[in-house]
């Protein structure tokens, strides 16, 4: 990147002498210890034990350009704030390390603390410059957040030989311990899923306004991204506004058509929180408050088939097992409106599944720190591995008959459908997160009644 063509920061003596001057003392922030901190030691402690004597560093990773000087929003690595629990204030390019010792590991948190006023950095350095991108805070600070051991980022040695996030099974390793979530985790998640939900009620407020612009898919998105910034860090992944047709295109991410009454508008949206959880939640709604009858009879069907899905969870089932029940309830329903073109039986064999021209994604996937979460596991331990308590995930069956499906009754054609919650496997069964965000079609009607008025 070069800095040739743009106004530059006085480089005179005269300047540095004035800038770095005449500033008031500053009082150290107190730190606290937070919650977390003993839940990613535990954590640690886990890694440690399956890598005696290793050295493990695990990088935050640094900010990505979008556009030459201009970079996307930080994140750090998922892995690495799942073993600091560093969340949305981490400082790019910090870097975690377990040294090994005798017993196990040594963990030391590298990362650049914040430069004095006696150094040029903080006006002169716009990459990291206190004057352009914030206070950094201390290590003192940090040390006592997080309650592990701080040093500079210039003290970091890289060694030949360190386990990293590119070594061969660590990253899969890291994905499978996050399979089962602990307490902290799943308060977090609570925690995203209401922020959510509120989210929800933002959007209904706004479809009125939305059915006035032609591209009113941007104003529901652009109302939930509001809320998800109020209540959070970001969206956990972008907004999906379908409206009408676009409900049939599973990532429709445009949002760009307009929000047109008589029509269903499909909202897939997650608000990710300041520890980086996110919730990951599908509702479909009438624009103008109303199901029609054949909107309400595939909007029924969808939520039939979650709520199957849903009553099967519990420790000891196979994952895939939930995906496998939505589906057979999805058939069933395509096949009592003659919808199949053989038996149901029929199609429900391995060769067949007519049925999955209208919904050919999965229902579940594990949710967390990422909203496709564990995505790195072994098969065995996530599609085709054991549900346990403590796991997080979805349930999102759906319906969509794309608008020119000659397979279909033109009543049918244009419309999409999907209805997804966020559950937790308990001890003896499931608990569904985001039940309190209206799901039966008399419920979703009642509820856009009630924030509307």
């Amino acid at each position: 990147m070069s800095d040739s063509n743009r106004s530059t920061t006085p480089a005179s003596d005269t300047f540095r002498d004035f800038i770095t001057q005449g500033w008031a003392p500053r009082d150290e922030v107190a730190a606290s210890e937070a919650e977390v901190a003993k839940f990613a030691a535990a954590r640690r402690a886990r890694l440690s034990a399956a890598h005696l004597g290793e050295r493990i560093v695990i990088a935050a990773g640094a900010p990505k350009p979008r556009s030459n000087d201009v970079d996307y929003p930080y994140r750090a690595h998922t892995s690495f704030t799942y073993l600091t629990g560093w969340g949305s204030d981490t400082v790019p390019g910090a870097k975690l390390v377990l040294e090994p010792i005798e017993d196990g590991h040594e963990a030391t948190l590298y990362f650049r603390e914040g430069a004095g006023r006696d150094t040029d950095e903080f006006y002169a350095n716009s990459a990291i410059g206190e004057f352009w991108t914030g206070p950094r805070p201390s290590l003192e600070q940090v040390s006592t957040q997080l309650a592990i051991a701080t040093k500079h980022i210039d003290d970091f040695e890289h060694r030949r030989g360190d386990l990293e996030l590119d070594t061969p099974q660590l990253a899969q390793e890291l994905s499978e311990m996050r399979l089962v979530k602990d307490e902290w985790e799943i308060q977090q998640l609570r925690d995203a899923v209401a922020a959510t939900a509120r989210g929800f009620d933002d959007i209904i407020s706004e479809l009125d306004r939305a059915s006035a612009h032609p591209r009113g898919e941007r104003i529901v998105e652009g109302a939930f991204h509001f809320r998800a910034r109020l209540d959070g860090n970001a969206v956990g992944y972008d907004t999906i506004a379908a409206s009408g047709a676009h409900a049939c295109i599973l990532h429709w991410v445009d949002n760009d058509g307009p929000v047109r009454p008589g029509d269903l508008i499909l909202v897939d949206a997650g608000v990710e929180v300041d520890s980086l959880y996110t919730a990951d939640i599908t509702r479909t709604m009438p624009i103008n408050g109303t199901f029609s009858d054949v909107q309400r009879r595939v909007y029924e069907a969808v939520r039939k088939a979650a709520d199957t899905a849903f009553a099967i969870v519990k420790p000891g089932i196979t994952f895939r097992d939930v995906h496998d029940t939505a589906l057979r309830s999805i058939a069933e329903s395509l096949d009592a409106w003659g919808l199949l073109p053989m038996s149901l039986e029929e199609a429900l064999q391995p060769g067949n599944q007519p049925h999955r021209r209208y919904m050919v994604h999965g229902t579940s996937h594990h949710l967390g720190l990422d909203v496709h979460d564990c995505a790195q596991a072994r098969r065995e331990m996530y599609l085709d591995g054991t549900v346990q308590a403590g796991m997080v995930f979805t349930i999102e069956p759906g319906l969509y008959f794309q608008p020119d499906d000659l397979t279909v009754p033109e009543e049918y054609r244009g419309i999409g459908v999907r209805i997804e919650d966020d559950i937790l496997v308990t001890e003896h069964g499931a608990e569904n997160l985001s039940i309190e965000i209206p799901r039966t079609a008399d419920e979703v009607e009642a509820w856009m009644r009630r924030v509307q008025s």
